[in-house]
């Protein structure tokens, strides 16, 4: 499951996201052998393309791919040297797999910024600054292990983790279309990052379908900045989604951009790479035009492909061991 870390300086909305995040939390019955502590959300990927799939094939039930985010404890500036939680915050940046850093840009004089005054390019920086500084010290100490004649494993460098960059703006400045300046684009240089107003992100994970989706259009906007965050994650790191469906269950599956087919297919059962024999597959958006697989199959539209077949976004596979 993949693993997003939600940092930041205190006072920056990383709690209210959160909140936002466990008020969407999956049955977490769908998804075995995963331990759920108070700081951890799962979450289902929004996808379109499981609910179309599921209607087609009649299937029993739904699961989607979820991602796990850890609230991580607010950093300040020194925590590589111990100040604050310090240590407990850079020993969890190591266990996620991609950094969401909120970065405050709303202004509220009922809230305190850490530093008095709200500067997104600085606060960037100072974060930045500190995952480096401790990254410094963990080569220091290889260093001085090597010298001593010890092989070790690779470092899990922090600042080599992907970031998404997830700007806190106020409602007012949702809803005119705030966008960064060119001091903060370059402070954030080719990461990506979206927009979002957690109090809004709160009301929309506490309301209705239809509530929802009347606060979205008063707002111009197509999606919740939590559901474009899960698929910018996806984005951030090279990962792709593939599907299998049928009358038990319809499932989106995760695997990496390039992987072969047997590779993909591990994610299904780890079993599967080495007892991998061939594959037929389909576009999903084909095999709902078409109307089903039987209907696909006759038409010469599913191909049997073997293991040298890159996997494709959206591909829909049924696995032959």
């Amino acid at each position: 499951m993949l693993k997003l870390g939600i940092v930041g300086l205190p006072n920056v909305g990383k709690s209210t996201l959160f909140k936002a995040i466990t008020n969407k939390q999956v049955d977490i019955q769908n998804y075995p052998f995963t331990t759920i502590e108070p700081n951890v959300g799962v979450v289902a990927v929004p996808d379109e393309r499981v609910d179309a799939l599921a209607m087609l094939s009649d299937s029993a039930r739904k699961i989607y791919t979820t991602i796990e985010f850890f609230d991580i404890a607010g950093l300040v500036k020194g925590a590589s040297q111990g100040e604050g939680l310090g240590n407990k915050f850079l020993a969890n940046i190591r266990e996620v797999d991609a950094i969401a850093h909120v970065v405050r840009v709303f202004p509220d004089n009922g809230i305190t910024h850490v530093h008095n005054r709200v500067d997104p390019t600085d606060d960037i920086s100072i974060i930045n600054t500190e995952l480096e500084l401790a990254d410094l010290e963990s080569k220091e100490k290889r260093a001085d292990k090597s010298n001593r004649g010890k092989d070790l494993p690779p470092l899990n460098l922090l600042s080599d983790k992907k970031v998404i960059y997830v700007f806190n703006v106020s409602e007012k400045q949702l809803s005119e279309n705030w966008q960064p300046d060119e001091k903060l684009k370059s402070a954030i240089g080719s990461a990506d990052y979206i927009i979002l107003s957690t109090p809004f992100e709160l009301l929309l994970s506490e309301s209705t379908q239809d509530e929802k989706k009347e606060y979205l259009a008063e707002f111009n906007i197509k999606e919740s900045g939590l559901d474009a965050l899960i698929k910018k994650s996806y984005h951030t790191l090279g990962l792709l989604t593939f599907l299998t469906t049928g009358e038990d269950e319809t499932r989106a599956w995760t695997a990496r951009i390039g992987d072969l087919i047997p590779k993909a297919a591990r994610a299904i059962h780890t079993d599967f790479e080495k007892l991998f024999i061939r594959a037929d597959v389909i576009n999903w958006k084909t095999l709902l035009e078409i109307g089903g697989w039987i209907d696909a199959k006759s038409k010469g539209m599913i191909k049997t492909v073997g293991r040298d077949y890159v996997i494709q976004e959206g591909d829909v596979v049924e696995i032959k061991i």
